[in-house]
């Protein structure tokens, strides 16, 4: 990739062909850097709720780190998912704070823009379908409010000690490293 990235108003250009080298692609409907890398890259961004040709787009906060991705991608062959949704069946208050983090997740998606008929995302309300959202908005929230994304966080190695994830520019996106996951080609 080159340079002709396409510009995001408020995301530095270099944030953006950090991004692009994350995805391995251009970002769509790129809104804001939601939250930083240790490393200090973006690992989680903020995403209209529309993409530009106007297909929703439900997921708010998407994960780009590739490293950070291929380890929750681990978490979910090893079956966290399955037994985090088992335990809402069972758990009346993690039931009921996952309930929150859906309702936070939805007011802050609705404040952008309203998606009649949308659920919010990763599964939430009822079940665990993807942990990497639900890291994605632990991450962008701050610890506390999805109690599940918290959980998966706290299982994670830490992907940032080997240093960025790529190395990016304003002038190039060169992947770094080559690890990819279903959240990276999504």
């Amino acid at each position: 990739m080159t340079h002709n990235l396409p510009s995001t108003p408020g995301v530095p250009d270099e944030d953006v062909a950090a991004i692009a080298a994350q995805l391995g692609r251009v970002p769509r409907g790129l809104r804001a850097v939601a939250h930083r890398c240790p490393c200090g890259l973006p690992d989680v961004v903020e995403t209209s709720p529309r993409l530009p040709d106007g297909s929703p787009f439900p997921t708010l906060y998407y994960l780009t780190c590739p490293r950070a991705a291929s380890a929750i991608g681990t978490l979910e062959a090893d079956g966290l998912m399955k037994e985090q949704t088992a335990r809402l069946g069972e758990d009346p208050e993690l039931a009921a704070a996952y309930q929150r983090a859906h309702e936070d997740y939805i007011a802050k998606r609705d404040a952008i823009e309203v998606l009649e008929g949308f659920p919010s995302a990763g599964g939430m309300p009822d079940r665990v379908k993807c942990l990497h959202v639900l890291v994605g908005h632990s991450l962008a929230a701050g610890p506390g409010v999805n109690p599940l994304g918290d959980e998966a966080l706290e299982k994670l190695p830490e992907w940032w000690r080997k240093g960025p994830c790529v190395c990016a520019t304003a002038e190039t996106a060169d992947t770094a490293d080559a690890d990819t996951t279903e959240e990276t080609t999504k």
